[in-house]
């Protein structure tokens, strides 16, 4: 695809050899099979209370689906329940969902959302059962392996993921955070509660920029905080980060493996280190002191001294185990290997890892670039004598699983032990969670030399002596004007999930609290289930994505924060192709909107449906066995 492409051009150009791209697994006609009738869809969302935005979205799609005869119906869930159906069971048709990364990401995140090689997993990978193994999947493996040609590799897999629509891109939110300054400062206009935004913080009653000193046991084990009280609160409560969310699952759940819980995972990232933090597109060495590529297929790490939140020494060992524990969580135990739903592109990277050395783990690669090679290192190291525990098959009281999985993927993991900045201290269900700063840890200890060495040696310096409180306590509010309520009431410091546009006003009323804001790599999309005929059909969810105005939508539901955009890339600008920018356009350069301000052309869309092989009753509407 060079240059523009007519909606009819691409439509065209799939062809019929293409009809079956992504058809694997069970396939069903939707709305019966023993004589057309009328084509039914279900649109799976999140409500509005928990996803505005999302919900939006999918009321946009299904006034647009009925109006050309589609039986469009929207079902909304938990968060929870709609990414279990989704991601574990992978019973549906269509959802509205956002993009798991919250900062601008490398390409090589599309593998695992969109490479064949996933298509029998549950989890956040290729949730859509695609399967292009000629086309998107060479696209795949050789951006993973090549240097001076993976931006055209890049741009040819951006155009092919767009032409086959397993999922439509709508648009990438601005992050929307309400903060106020008085007690901590630093916060950025990118995003605002990242790990890195978070660790950059200083606490403006403190005159070094650390955090008020932490007490650690005699035998070296991590104390608990002696200026703390019962409620949470520190004894003079300046040292205690207040935040404030309308999401109680950090409330219950602190598993950094889950496929059906938070999207951007900010406070597991802070309770499990990884071996390498990438930040402001920097990659710096975190768990890991440092790392050496010997050769094309290997990789040395060394470790930094550290313990878990229960004492016990971090060790190669550890590290070896979790990348044969995200392979298989399993561990054998049973007939099929049940991978982990998250990190799995990145942990696929990695062949095998193995201890060779105290503190030195040796991972054999499967012949990646650098680039590639380094999203390896970020994932969360566990402790084995933990989750090697973890391993039976799951059950779930009142949800039944289609698919067989382990505790490790679904458990909530209570009373969370890592090697994070912060430990777990305690939490009730749906009101508050609290976490202390993790004296141990090589962040706070940079300032000692321990035997001649820097425990946070490679570390950049805004990062030392991290992180600048004692004490993290996160409440959940009930709606997003109630959050931006506390902080405007100097009850918190700052919310945490991201706000919709409709408190944005309410924010501007508010004395000492603003508006933090940035671009998020969390793209708004809407997933098709391609195991699922008309699904199936690369030319039918072409006709959907015509039905999607994401110009209005933007304009709209996002109130204007937020971009429009075609490729999934878009919030890394540097790798889309000119053809597939939005720039100053009103509508997708791929497959424009089909009508005009917002207002849908029925007539066009129908005869779009009937390039594409499918046929209308006398009553107007398309038949579920029409192609």
């Amino acid at each position: 695809m060079n240059g523009h492409v007519s909606r009819r051009e691409a439509l065209a150009g799939i062809g019929l050899g293409a009809l079956s791209a992504g058809c694997l697994g069970r396939t069903r006609n939707l709305a019966g099979r023993n004589r057309p009738g009328q084509l039914t869809l279900q649109i799976d969302s999140a409500p509005a209370d928990r996803d505005p935005n999302a919900i939006r979205i999918a009321r946009h799609l299904a006034e647009n689906l009925n109006a050309v005869g589609i039986d469009a119906r929207i079902n909304t869930l938990s968060r929870t329940d709609l990414w279990r159906k989704v991601l574990i069971n992978q019973d549906f048709d269509v959802y509205v969902g956002q993009f798991l990364e919250s900062d601008p990401f490398d390409p090589d995140a599309m593998y695992a959302f969109a490479h064949s090689q996933f298509v029998a997993e549950a989890g956040r990978q290729n949730p859509f059962g695609f399967a292009d193994v000629n086309g998107v999947d060479e696209q795949l493996e050789r951006q993973r392996r090549v240097t001076e040609e993976r931006p055209e590799v890049v741009a040819e897999l951006q155009r092919s993921l767009c032409e086959l629509q397993p999922f439509t891109v709508v648009a990438f939110p601005d992050p929307l955070t309400a903060v106020r300054e008085e007690r901590f400062s630093g916060w950025t206009n990118r995003q605002p509660l990242s790990v890195g935004a978070l660790l950059d913080l200083e606490y403006a009653g403190a005159t070094d920029g650390s955090a008020a000193t932490n007490a650690t046991a005699d035998d070296g084990e991590a104390g608990a905080t002696e200026n703390a009280t019962a409620d949470g609160e520190t004894a003079d409560g300046d040292a205690t980060l207040r935040l404030v969310t309308t999401d109680d699952q950090i409330t219950e759940n602190w598993n950094p493996i889950a496929a059906e819980y938070r999207r951007e995972g900010t406070f597991t990232a802070l309770l499990y280190d990884q071996l390498a933090l990438v930040d402001h597109g920097e990659a710096i060495p975190w768990l890991a002191s440092g790392w050496e590529r010997t050769d094309d297929e290997t990789l040395v790490v060394d470790l930094r001294d550290a313990r878990w939140h229960d004492g016990e020494p971090v060790t190669a060992g550890d590290v070896a185990f979790t990348y044969e524990f995200l392979r298989d969580t399993s561990l054998g135990s049973l007939d099929t290997e049940v991978p982990t739903p998250r990190f799995r592109g990145r942990s696929s990277v990695v062949r095998s890892a193995s201890v060779v050395g105290d503190g030195r783990v040796e991972l054999a690669l499967d012949g990646v670039n650098d680039a590639v090679a380094v999203r390896a290192l970020q994932v969360p190291i566990l402790p084995e004598h933990v989750w090697s525990e973890r391993t039976d098959v799951a059950t779930i009281a009142g949800f039944e699983f289609d698919v067989e999985t382990t505790e490790a993927v679904v458990s909530n993991n209570e009373d969370p032990v890592g090697s994070g900045p912060i430990r777990f201290v305690e939490a009730t269900a749906e009101e508050s969670v609290v976490f202390d700063r993790n004296p141990d840890h090589f962040l706070a200890r940079a300032d000692s030399t321990e035997g001649g060495t820097d425990p946070a040696a490679e570390v950049p310096e805004r990062f030392r002596g991290k992180p600048a409180f004692d004490r993290l306590r996160i409440e959940v509010s009930p709606s997003d004007i109630a959050a931006v309520a506390a902080v405007g009431d100097g009850l918190a410091d700052a919310t945490v999930s991201n706000l919709g546009p409709d408190a944005v006003p309410r924010i501007g009323r508010q004395a000492d609290t603003r508006l933090v804001t940035g671009r998020s790599g969390g793209f708004y999309h809407v997933g098709y289930n391609a195991r699922r005929a008309p699904l199936s059909n690369p030319r039918f969810r072409a006709v959907l994505a015509s039905l999607i105005d994401k110009e209005t939508l933007v304009r709209e539901a996002f109130s204007g924060y937020a971009e429009p955009a075609a490729s999934p890339l878009a919030a890394s600008p540097e790798w889309v192709p000119p053809d597939l920018e939005w720039d100053d356009r009103e509508t997708d350069p791929v497959y424009p909107f089909v009508g005009e301000s917002g207002s849908l052309d029925d007539d066009e869309a129908k005869e779009l449906f009937r390039d594409a092989g499918y046929r209308f009753d006398e009553e107007g509407r398309l038949l579920s066995r029409g192609e």
